[in-house]
């Protein structure tokens, strides 16, 4: 059955528009989509793998490695010899939050040390998940030792196994994607940190797209196929701007004045670092080139900027706005 059209998305741009970003620059750090039950949040993430184009993979390579260039700590590909590729899906992989730790990381092939006596190993979800994308819906009821494990491969995009007579490294590179809902519980901030964007997704208030969304669903469920083919033209549209984006990405440059709007930004929020500003260059580079434009502009930082910021603001008890509200402030002051 084919999924839901990313295009048929009714409503909610702001989480649209920062999933395709990723698409495009996964060095973004990842998308995090909070916000209410049913406003479409796993159906937007599952619609964008998609609508992914497919990669080239080394053929056998288990970490999918780029045959143009295999990751150093891919044990399958330094053993070296010619690299045969082939077309492959980008890899979306879910990350149930009752997973246990050697699903997560892999572990001994039990069947081949009893069958052959061979120590081999059995890749896990974030072998699977490396050059794509890790989902993990609920995000903020994940274990702790689970968020352990996902900010040290984070940090450093290779997951080390030392188990069982193993020792193993191999590539984990991947855009983290998290959805789930503030009423359930916060995230802890080292991992929250780790998300380039967060959106904010609400229900609809107004009428009519709420009579939209039910139609599209509907119609949806009641025929995917037919619902599908009515949006394939749409679909092959945003499919190929995708793929412009990441043509054009190298080329589009980033104004002194634009990098200077960006700290002046961070400053008057008083975010901590300098993670803040490398997100808002990076995220309305990739916004300029989905555009189709050359250098990053005003226009670009202020529609990234709320996405980009308001996960990484300081708590204020003197100050009772919400982060959103605080980040729009601040662009009225920057920007005026």
């Amino acid at each position: 059955m084919p999924t839901f059209p990313f295009s048929a998305i009714v409503g909610q741009d702001e989480m649209r528009q920062a999933l395709l970003i990723a698409a495009v620059d996964p060095a973004v750090g990842g998308v995090l989509v909070f916000g209410d039950r049913g406003t479409g949040k796993s159906t937007a993430i599952r619609a964008l793998a998609a609508l992914l184009p497919p990669m080239r993979a080394v053929i056998g390579c288990p970490y999918k490695c780029d045959p143009d260039s295999p990751a150093e700590s891919c044990p399958h590909c330094a053993e070296g010899g010619p690299r045969k590729s082939h077309k492959t899906p980008v890899p979306v992989v879910d990350l149930p939050l009752g997973a246990t730790e050697d699903r997560v990381v892999g572990t001994l092939d039990l069947e081949r040390a009893l069958g052959a006596g061979v120590k081999a190993f059995e890749p896990g979800l974030l072998a699977r998940a490396n050059r794509g994308f890790l989902y993990i819906d609920e995000v903020n009821l994940l274990e702790d030792h689970l968020v352990d494990l996902l900010l040290d491969v984070a940090a450093s995009g290779i997951n080390t196994v030392e188990r069982e007579g193993l020792s193993l490294r191999h590539p984990a590179r991947f855009v983290l994607v998290g959805s789930g809902n503030p009423e359930e519980g916060e995230l802890r901030p080292q991992l929250l940190d780790r998300f380039g964007l967060a959106c904010e997704v609400v229900t609809p208030k107004d009428i009519p797209t709420r009579i939209a969304v039910v139609r599209a669903r509907d119609a949806y469920e009641r025929d995917p196929a037919a619902f599908y083919a009515e949006r394939a033209g749409e679909e092959r549209k945003i499919q190929k701007r995708i793929l412009l984006a990441r043509e054009r990405l190298p080329s589009v440059t980033v104004p002194d004045a634009a990098l200077e709007r960006a700290a002046r930004l961070c400053l008057a929020l008083g975010t901590d670092g300098l993670r803040g500003e490398l997100t808002l260059m990076r995220t309305a580079r990739a916004l300029a080139a989905l555009d189709g434009a050359a250098a990053v502009t005003d226009d670009h930082l202020r529609r990234i900027a709320p996405a980009s910021l308001r996960h990484r603001l300081r708590r204020n008890p003197l100050d009772e706005s919400g982060s959103t509200a605080r980040v729009e402030r601040a662009l009225a002051e920057v920007f005026a």
